[in-house]
């Protein structure tokens, strides 16, 4: 780190680290970001520690393809940041599976990549580190920030954190929008068991006087909020089922996926977990149908002339 900023790390490095106990491999990586002009868009441009294209040669992923109309074979320029031109052949296109991580992807050899970023020999962007022993990582990290105080140890754990965090976070915002709809059904569910309608209670005395008694008139309005209850919530979960499955969530994805530029695409595996609609059906059904009992049975019990004379 230099001013509290990332730096590139300097030759000998490798070697400090080398003589720290714990320590299994080393990887100097080189990876960086590039801002393309054309798309309004941000690449991240990497050297693969396998499988690298020759000198010249780039792999590129789904997303860039799609945007810059791009092919096997085909050739692209990018204007480096010293103001050079640098003409690339595209030797693969990176699969389709791969795109929710791999959609601005630039895969390039160690030689072009030094040359498009003026990368000095012996520099690297960062230094991977794997540990032999798992329990061990956070100490071998403690040893390395006391061998090297400039630089900044970083545990796969607390990038999955990061990660994780930022997912929290726009879940909350689907949330803060989703609340106004709970917001509503809870009025709902509040106005049905405050009381009856006129015409409900019209219709609640009629059945009473004709000879119904008080427990059929409470079974028949139970099973007829139940049944518009569950109507209800058959309706919306496979219309949730085909907006998330068949149409990728249209509504919520630029919330989810962020605000970039190059969106990934791809499409969800259907699945259904059984806890979460029982917890839905519990907390949105039930609900509803015990809301009508208590009005629906002090109806019952009125004189049925009363309640038809309002």
């Amino acid at each position: 780190m230099v001013a509290g900023r990332h730096d590139l790390i300097p030759p000998g490095y490798m070697e400090k680290i080398g003589r720290v106990r714990g320590v299994q491999k080393m990887e100097g990586r080189l990876w960086g970001y590039y801002y393309d002009a054309v798309t309004k868009a941000n690449y991240t441009f990497m050297v693969p520690a396998e499988g690298a294209p020759q000198a010249g040669e780039i792999i590129v992923g789904p997303a860039l393809e799609r945007s810059r109309g791009l092919a096997k074979n085909n050739g692209i320029s990018f204007r480096s940041y010293s103001g050079k031109l640098h003409s690339f052949i595209i030797a693969d296109v990176l699969p389709q599976a791969s795109e929710l991580v791999s959609a601005d992807l630039v895969l390039m050899s160690e030689e072009s990549f030094r040359a498009f970023f003026d990368y000095p020999n012996g520099h690297y962007t960062d230094i991977a580190l794997s540990v032999a022993n798992p329990q061990e990582v956070r100490n071998v990290a403690l040893k390395l920030a006391a061998a090297l105080p400039e630089a900044r140890p970083i545990l796969r754990d607390e990038v999955l954190r990061t990660y994780a965090s930022i997912f929290d976070w726009r879940e909350g915002i689907v949330l803060a929008l989703l609340s106004a709809a709970i917001l509503a059904f809870g009025i709902l569910a509040w106005e049905k068991a405050s009381g009856l309608s006129a015409e409900e209670k019209r219709e609640i005395g009629i059945l009473k006087a004709i000879g119904w008694e008080t427990g059929d008139v409470i079974k028949m309005k139970f099973w007829e909020g139940l049944l518009i209850s569950l109507t209800a919530f058959l309706a919306g979960f496979v219309a949730a089922y085909i907006h998330v499955f068949h149409f990728a969530a249209s509504m919520f994805e630029p919330v989810l996926k962020g605000w970039a530029v190059l969106y990934p695409r791809f499409q969800l595996t259907p699945h259904i977990d059984g806890l979460q609609v029982a917890t839905l059906f519990f907390f949105t059904v039930v609900p509803y149908a015990a809301a009508v009992l208590v009005p629906i049975w002090k109806a019952a019990i009125t004189d049925p002339d009363s309640v038809m004379r309002g």
